[in-house]
């Protein structure tokens, strides 16, 4: 019986599907694998130089840190980049820089969870805010136009690196790498503009796609700008445990990670009447914005006219109340959708791109959530269906695509890149 990525356990399907679309089997995880992982990677760095030798001299270090939604394991990562810079210089001193993007803000409980209570009690962490115009610095013209506004603690500093992991990711491409700058620690004019709708329309703007996506491109130049000078990126499997580690210059260490995860996660499309899918569990789906990233590889394995249904726990409830208010108030998906593409990319207004695309899958296909039952009329203010349970979500599937209807299943929605052809 398939399982189904669903908060902290798994949901089970109760019928048999057509297809399963997950994760190759790649590394195996073990206990302590990911440390000894990062430690080997940091050993022999793409480019290198080792994060001890660029610290040499530096009198100041920024490290970019992902935030609570993020799954990265920091525990693995952080003592070994904090270890090597004190090596290089041992009065280096050096800032976390929480990339919050335009999430709120990570509290002190989830910093300690995320880190381990001696690094958070130890280290001086800063919380990037987007919306902070004290805290952000302007830093140049984008070439899509857009201006570079960046966390003044990315700026004044004599060594930028970052943590983070790989991942698909469902507009831009792949996650990790330069995404760290941008959108991680910008301010909201310049996510604002690199999400722009013309920019979520480009159909380059998909899971898996680097080569001539317009998002990217701009996320590239401005980790160029910023100096960002090394990574340290995992790639986890569906348990949230290391498998493989890249580390070094920031350019040639993301392409060998991107490289590693096609391999294990591009599985070629299945056409199915019904699709099952998820958005990996804790903490990725914590909230309905987050989830219009599962069903965007359900869409792309989707009949035309197929009914779509997401398994999330959304225990932190909408994710952002615009997000919720533009489905929710919208004539119809269509009309929203119109208008998103329309709108110059300097009036992009937030949230706009997740509410592009789930307008977009809306446009084409039923959706039905199954979730908490508190979220039950929210779910449906937003033009999906609600079901307490897969068990009645199928039913209700059912009702449209009859009893000879294909199903696929999923079983974390953001780990994998689904292709109309894969080898």
């Amino acid at each position: 019986m398939v399982e189904i990525l669903y908060g902290k356990g798994t949901l089970k399907c109760p019928e048999k599907p057509q297809a399963v679309l997950a994760l190759k089997d790649g590394p195996k995880a073990e206990k302590q694998n990911g440390s000894r992982l990062v430690t080997e990677a940091m050993r022999q760095p793409y480019g290198g130089k080792q994060l001890r030798d660029l610290a040499v001299g530096k009198n100041r270090a920024t490290v970019i840190i992902s935030d609570h939604t993020r799954p990265v394991p920091s525990k693995d990562i952080l003592p070994k980049m904090l270890r090597q810079l004190r090596e290089g210089n041992p009065n280096i001193e050096v800032t976390l820089l929480v990339a919050t993007g335009c999430h709120r803000g990570t509290t002190p409980e989830e910093l300690a969870a995320k880190l381990g209570s001696e690094i958070a009690s130890r280290e001086k962490i800063l919380v990037h805010d987007a919306f902070d115009p004290d805290a952000n610095v302007d830093f140049g013209i984008l070439p899509s136009g857009a201006p570079l506004v960046i966390d003044r603690a990315a700026v004044e500093t004599d060594l930028l690196v970052a943590e983070g992991f790989i991942e698909p990711h469902f507009f831009a491409g792949f996650s990790g790498g330069r995404k760290s700058v941008m959108p991680g620690v910008c301010g909201a004019v310049t996510v604002y503009g690199n999400h722009c709708g013309s920019f979520i329309a480009d159909p380059h703007a998909r899971t898996g796609v680097l080569q001539d996506n317009p998002i990217q491109r701009d996320m590239v130049v401005a980790a160029k700008m910023a100096k960002l000078a090394y990574i340290v990126n995992v790639v986890i499997d569906d348990n949230k445990n290391t498998i493989a580690a890249f580390a070094g210059d920031p350019f040639l260490a993301h392409e060998a990670g991107v490289e590693f995860l096609e391999s294990l996660c591009g599985v070629a499309a299945v056409p199915a009447d019904i699709v099952v899918t998820s958005n990996g569990g804790t903490p990725l789906d914590q909230n309905l914005y987050q989830c219009v990233k599962g069903l965007t590889a359900a869409e792309a394995t989707a009949k035309p006219g197929a009914v779509l249904i997401i398994c999330a726990e959304a225990a932190d409830g909408i994710g952002g109340d615009r997000f919720y208010r533009a489905i929710r108030d919208c004539e119809s998906p269509g009309a929203l959708y119109e208008q998103y593409c329309a709108t110059p990319q300097g009036e992009t207004i937030p949230d706009q791109w997740q509410t592009q695309i789930l307008a977009r899958i809306l446009m084409k296909h039923r959706v039905i959530f199954v979730t908490r039952k508190e979220l039950s009329q929210t779910v449906r203010d937003m033009k999906m269906e609600y079901a307490e349970t897969l068990d009645v979500a199928l039913s209700m599937a059912r009702q449209t695509a009859g009893e000879a209807g294909t199903l696929t299943v999923i079983p974390n929605g953001i780990s994998v890149i689904v292709h109309a052809k894969c080898s």
